[in-house]
């Protein structure tokens, strides 16, 4: 059975004529539907965000870290492009399973298990950095940083649909937009303070510091999460099935036949592999275009989470109405935006277009992520968010064709022309495609 989008919040009885205290029950309405921090009464909801803040950190560190490392072992676009792709290849084949998984075992497990593999990866970085195997000195051993991404990309597809799964479980069907605007905020938050710590202890201390930092963070992650109660979730008890292929069969007929879910799946796609490619290839307008070196690098990308930060408030703060015009609105300003910081030649400029980035980032990740929660099944959760997470590989796809043209046509040329077929295709979605326009 297709489940509804969520009910609108039931308005305040009386008329505006009734006091209480000296004050407008109308003011009192508006002010109590302001629900910015509502998630956060949840003590369930507030150990999963805090438990995040671990994991966020060492994400947003290994933003900077990984893709200005490789760069700099190779001076290569096509080379961050292998990168991407060593990354892309598990996320796509895994992701199917990592949405079984989130159906049939306990979330929480799954997130505990993918901090700590994620740790252990870092870990391995760290120690190859330290013992001088992974240098410029000792030639082609960027294999490492492959060998990294094609793991962590693994350890993702596997625990992403549970961290997206287990908020509604957490919080409830009603506070859902509020929690992943949260969870949005904190990542954002995390944004701002990681990449530019990062670039900073780069230029400062090396890379390896920043490695043994992120595992750390991880083990951290692992820490907080395991204070999450065994059974905060307010849905249907987990059902154990018989094939975990069966399970998958059954995840993408869903998907197939639930046409509000199965737009906003393909949009968001299109998205992603339109807009993400810029991060990996980040390094290139830093050392190359900018020549604002890794700290530069991490501020570029900190200034971004200003943006990101303030557009997840307000969607925090939004009733759950015109969510899929404000999805298109977002994406629109996320291409437009990024094709002016793909042309820009200026420091301080760069980091203006940035904010709007961010912004845009913000009400893509968050809108896209509470529409397909709200138009599904709770049953079908976990796959349909693994469905969802296989954008971030096939991002990395994108990342991979967009390195290889920037060979030859330029980086300017490569990240722009992305941006602005998604302006494009957002202006056009907005003006003809009806069931994401009408998404409430």
């Amino acid at each position: 059975m297709r489940r509804t989008p969520f009910r609108k919040e039931a308005e305040t009885a009386g008329g505006p004529d009734v006091h209480h205290g000296g004050q407008p029950r109308h003011a009192r309405a508006s002010f109590r539907s302001l629900r910015t921090l509502d998630s956060l009464k949840s003590p369930g909801y507030r150990f999963y965000f805090f438990g995040m803040v671990g994991q966020w950190g060492a994400m947003n560190m290994q933003m900077v870290s990984k893709s200005m490392l490789l760069y700099r072992l190779t001076g290569s676009a096509a080379m961050l492009g292998v990168m991407a792709l060593a990354s892309a290849i598990p996320q796509i084949l895994f992701s199917f399973f990592g949405g079984a998984i989130a159906d049939r075992v306990r979330k929480k497990t799954v997130l505990q298990v993918g901090q700590i593999a994620s740790a252990a990866v870092s870990l391995s970085v760290a120690l190859a950095l330290t013992t001088r195997y992974l240098s410029p000195e000792n030639t082609g051993s960027w294999w490492v940083l492959i060998a990294q991404s094609a793991l962590q990309g693994s350890i993702m597809a596997l625990m992403m649909p549970s961290r997206s799964a287990i908020i509604p479980e957490i919080v409830g069907p009603e506070r859902v937009m509020n929690a992943m605007a949260l969870n949005s905020f904190g990542m954002n938050t995390l944004r701002l303070l990681a990449p530019a710590a990062a670039g900073f202890l780069i230029d400062l201390a090396g890379f390896e510091v920043i490695f043994f930092a992120m595992t750390g963070l991880y083990a951290l992650a692992t820490v907080l999460t395991s204070f999450i109660p065994e059974r905060a979730s307010t849905g249907t008890p987990m059902r154990r099935r018989t094939s975990t292929f069966v399970d998958i069969k059954e995840g993408l007929s869903y998907v197939w036949h639930e046409k509000s879910v199965l737009s906003v799946l393909a949009f968001t796609l299109l998205v992603v592999v339109l807009s993400m490619p810029y991060q990996t290839l980040l390094p290139i307008f830093a050392d190359d275009i900018l020549g604002v070196g890794a700290t530069g690098m991490g501020v570029l990308t900190s200034v971004s989470g200003i943006g990101a930060m303030t557009g997840s408030l307000i969607i925090a703060s939004l009733p759950n109405r015109k969510r899929g015009v404000l999805l298109v609105a977002s994406s629109f300003l996320l291409g437009s935006a990024l094709a002016a910081f793909a042309f820009s030649r200026s420091m301080p400029l760069s980091l203006g277009i940035m904010v709007f980035v961010g912004l845009g980032q913000a009400g893509r990740m968050t809108l896209g992520s509470t529409l397909l929660q709200s138009y599904s099944n709770e049953n079908y959760f976990g796959r349909v968010m693994s469905i969802n997470m296989m954008d971030m590989g096939l991002s990395s796809l994108g990342t991979f064709f967009a390195g290889m043209l920037a060979e030859d046509i330029g980086i300017e040329w490569a990240i722009g022309g992305f941006a602005a077929a998604l302006a494009a295709i957002s202006l056009l979605s907005l003006v003809f495609f009806r069931r994401i326009r009408n998404l409430e």
